[in-house]
């Protein structure tokens, strides 16, 4: 299986077009009862690690360890072409020709798509959104950006895509012009890091999570579209830390 056929059946998988389910569960993994979290490990043999891993994510950062962390070098262009409500989550797919580069490594970007509230937690802090920014490089690895949004002002990059949200699963939306990631951030780009995985199955392992330390703000209407959008919340709860180093 080359790179790009492997990457495309984990975002498949992770983000909520998958479609098969072992006999006798519903179709979909979701984030309630029966489907919720605690049961995804049922569903499929892949998503196995979901319940079995050492590594997963969100977690609650804290019990930080100094470190020199290297810049992210963010390059992003315009590319925000389509809105998807896929039943787990709100998602802007990108066109390809932007990056951050980390590590001497090079992560296109995907897509970024928004949690509510918050998966990731800091010292215990939920926030009201997440989003999540995923990447790849050329090996088939995965980079993930995540932001968090607090109550605040109107946020102007939101208000490009929040009129165009499906209100139904699987609903698209064409976003024109394209939307830009970049204005979703601040000028403050320090940062956490940890090794994690997918927070939705299959919850693949080997995840680099950058987690960016300030907020940006949206407005209380904002805050709630993804949930209103959704019909539910979309956060799975926080993964044990166990012996990860958490880098600041």
């Amino acid at each position: 299986m080359n790179t790009a056929t492997r990457f495309t059946g984990l975002l498949l998988l992770s983000f909520g077009l998958h479609a098969s389910a072992q006999e006798g569960h519903p179709k979909h993994w979701g984030y309630e009862g029966e489907v919720g979290p605690e049961h995804w490990q049922e569903f499929e043999a892949d998503f196995g690690v979901c319940s079995s891993g050492r590594n997963q994510s969100p977690i609650d950062l804290h019990n930080f360890i100094e470190a020199d962390l290297p810049r992210i070098a963010f390059d992003y262009k315009p590319g925000g072409h389509q809105v998807v409500n896929n039943g787990h989550a709100i998602q802007v797919n990108y066109s390809p020709g932007s990056k951050i580069t980390v590590d001497r490594i090079d992560f296109e970007l995907k897509q970024y798509h928004f949690h509510s509230p918050s998966e990731n937690t800091i010292g215990g802090k939920s926030f009201p959104m997440e989003a999540h920014f995923v990447h790849v490089d050329a090996d088939g690895n995965l980079a993930v950006v995540a932001l968090m949004f607090e109550e605040g002002a109107s946020n102007r990059a939101l208000e490009q895509v929040w009129p165009h949200v499906p209100r139904v699963e699987n609903g698209k939306a064409a976003l024109a012009p394209s939307v830009a990631a970049a204005d979703l951030l601040h000028g403050d780009r320090d940062y956490y890091r940890y090794e994690g995985s997918l927070t939705t199955p299959p919850c693949s392992e080997g995840v680099r999570w950058f987690v960016l330390k300030r907020a940006a703000k949206a407005d209380a209407g904002q805050l709630a579209m993804v949930r209103e959008a959704l019909g539910h919340a979309n956060n799975r709860p926080v993964q044990p830390v166990g012996a990860r180093a958490i880098l600041r």
